[in-house]
This record gives C-alpha cells, structure tokens and sequence, in this order.
C-alpha cells in the first residue's frame, strides 16, 4: 500500500504540471508553425553564412521563430552547418532555438514566475554572445574543418528526419495570403504536428521526473547538495553543479522546467536553477550525438565552451536581479499536486486543445502521419520529403 501511494503522489503532482501548461505548449507550438510556414530553409542556410555580428543576429532570431525540441534542433544545426552555415552560427541557431522559444517562456511564467521568463530571455542573449565568439576566436579552423569531414558523413542520431524536412510554402503573396490559403493551413497543422512529435517525449518524461522528485527525493537532500543554507555558496556553487544535474537527468526542451521548478521549491539558487534550465543542451544522449556529428575533439569544445557559457550566463544574471531587486524571494513553484478546479487554465486548455484536434486531424488527413514516421530516418533520405503540401 506504501508504495502505490508514493506511485499515486508521483502521478497527482505531474498530472498537475501537465493540466498547468498543456495550453501553453499548444499556443506556443501553433504560433511557432506559423512562422515556420513562411520561412523557407534556404533563406535561413543564406542568412547564416559568414561569423558577422548581423549574422549572428540572424541565426538568432531565425532560431527564436524555429522552436524545437532539443534533440531536433541539435539534428538541424547539423543540417544547417553541412548546407554552409558557419559552425558559431549553427551552434548560436541551436541554443537560440531551445531557449528563446515562446512556449518555454510560458511555461516558465506559469510555472515559475515572470521573473524566470525575464531571466531567461537575459541571458539567452549573454550565451549566444560568449558562444559566438568563442566559437569564431577560441576553437581553430582545422577542428572545425574536421567536424565538417564527420558531419558530412551524416551519422544517424535522433530526429534527422524531422530537420531535414521543410514545409514551409513556396507560394508567392503576402504573408496573410499564403497563411490563409488551403496549402497555408496544411503546412501549419503539418509543422504542428512535427513539433509536438519532437518534443512530447521530452514533455512527458520530464513532467513525469519532476513529479518523482517532488514526491520522493526529500527537500534536505537538494538542499545539502545545493548548500543552501549559506548564501554565500549557494550562490557560487549553484551555477557550477545545476548544469551536472541537468546532464544526467536526461531530460531536455521545455520538459526540464517542472524539475528546474522542484529544485527551485527545494532551496537551490535562482542562478542555479537557471543554469539547470540552460543545460538542456548538455545530456549525456546529446552529447553522445555531438561525438558522431562532429567528433570526438568537437564534443569535448562543445561540452567545456556551453557549459561556462551557462555558468557565466547564470552568474551575471543573477548579480543582475539582484542589483535591480528582481531576484525572486518566494518559493513558490506551481509543481505541487494540489485540486484541479474550473479556472482560466481549464478553459484554456480546452479551447487550445480543441484547436490541437483541429491542426492534427487536418496534418493526418494531408500525410501527417506518414511524416511522423519518416522523423527518425536518415538525415540525406529524407530530404526529399519537401512534402506533398507545396
């Protein structure tokens, strides 16, 4: 009886984090294959050529508008840097892509609070910078050279299929006429579909983890690991070990944020959390797709150069807050299970959810589901797969 009722809290305080931001994620991934659907993939390989700072701020935005889950922005990074994008570029693309997006500033204010959001979307910037000039004066052109010797031998990770696909609208017409035409709205609910094929893995398995956490690992755990009894290396030592815990807990996308709001709620520093949030782009699985993407030499730059990125990253924002007064004090996490109730967040789940049955009835009767078996496959084959809605 013990056990299922460890089992049952568990299950409670994720359905809980679930029914919390299901609406979010369902805007935040409409809204993202909207923008998807008018942005073609050569104009983003065209404008990410060269190591400019415009171009830099190209691969930012560009990433901003493509969410993805990490796994596939990973995938397409990869895809980008072989069809001629600049290796900063891509990697600056990839981290903007994974913390930039829309829906995971939702669901960081829903769940944390607008303050994360803003911190996050502070020092999403500080990394791309310090990544791409790293990137362009600290890792030497032979390693590069060699990294794009192993990418282009296109070794299988995860999601090639899905970054190799473009279904974006070749249509000519403004925005609004190729959005509302019938091929506008395919192109939607088939990226919609693509998106949340990527990422629900991800979803699923974290909102699952933090709700093992918050149910069984007790608070004075996080606490001793995190000494949060001093503030003085709470601080320090926050930033520097988050990004270890985010790297084995497996869990990346907006799926790390419920686990970032249990440790929040366990007493580890508010740049700690952020740099856990930061790392999702640092689990092991990933880091092991770094090795067959680009090699073992550019794995290991990837690894050190992200992760004092982040750690730097966390460290200035949270100084940042703090000078400023807007460094959270409340522990106050919407990750416990607590009573479902008839408030805005039902409403808005279902209305956004009735929207998702639309997108996805729409995306399977067009080939939807076809293309969500093609996501996994081989990075060069299904390239072709321009798909049948152009």
């Amino acid at each position: 009886m013990f056990l299922l009722h460890e089992i049952g809290d568990a299950l409670a305080a994720a359905g809980t984090m679930a029914w919390r931001i299901a609406w979010s994620l369902i805007l935040g991934f409409a809204l993202s294959a909207v923008v998807q659907a008018v942005v073609r993939r050569e104009a983003i390989v065209n404008a990410l050529g060269g190591t400019s700072a415009a171009s830099t701020a190209r691969a930012t935005g560009l990433g901003a508008a493509a969410s993805s889950c990490s796994y596939a922005a990973v995938a397409l990074a990869r895809s980008l840097f072989r069809k001629g994008a600049s290796f900063g570029n891509a990697m600056v693309f990839q981290i903007s892509s994974t913390n930039l997006v829309l829906e995971l500033g939702i669901v960081m204010a829903l769940l944390l609070g607008w303050r994360f959001t803003l911190a996050e979307f502070v020092a999403g910037p500080i990394m791309i910078v310090l990544v791409a000039v790293i990137f362009r004066w600290f890792v030497s052109q032979k390693v590069v050279d060699d990294a794009h010797e192993q990418a282009d031998k296109a070794l299988a990770g995860s999601m090639e299929g899905h970054a190799a696909m473009d279904m974006s609208l070749e249509e000519e017409g403004s925005f609004v006429q190729r959005l509302f035409s019938g091929k506008g709205f395919t192109a939607v609910s088939n990226i919609f579909v693509m998106e949340w094929g990527a990422v629900l893995r991800d979803v699923v398995i974290g909102i699952l983890i933090a709700g093992c956490v918050e149910a069984w690992v007790p608070t004075t755990f996080w606490q001793t690991v995190f000494a949060s009894g001093d503030s003085f290396w709470a601080y320090v030592v926050g930033p520097l070990l988050a990004p270890v815990v985010a790297m084995l807990s497996f869990v990346c996308s907006v799926g790390n944020v419920p686990l970032a709001g249990v440790l929040w709620n366990s007493g580890v520093s508010f740049g700690g959390v952020m740099a856990f949030v930061f790392a999702d782009l640092l689990i092991l699985p990933i880091l092991v797709i770094y090795r067959k993407y680009y090699g073992t030499a550019m794995m290991l730059r990837i690894l050190g150069w992200f992760y004092l990125t982040m750690v730097v990253a966390a460290y200035v924002v949270e100084a940042l807050f703090g000078l400023l007064g807007l460094t959270p004090t409340v522990r106050d996490a919407k990750v416990s299970a607590g009573g479902l109730s008839w408030n805005y967040t039902t409403w808005l789940d279902i209305a956004l959810g009735l929207l998702a049955v639309v997108l996805v009835w729409r995306s399977f009767r067009n080939g939807g589901r076809e293309m969500l078996g093609m996501m996994g496959g081989s990075p060069d084959d299904s390239e072709h797969a321009e798909h049948s809605h152009h």
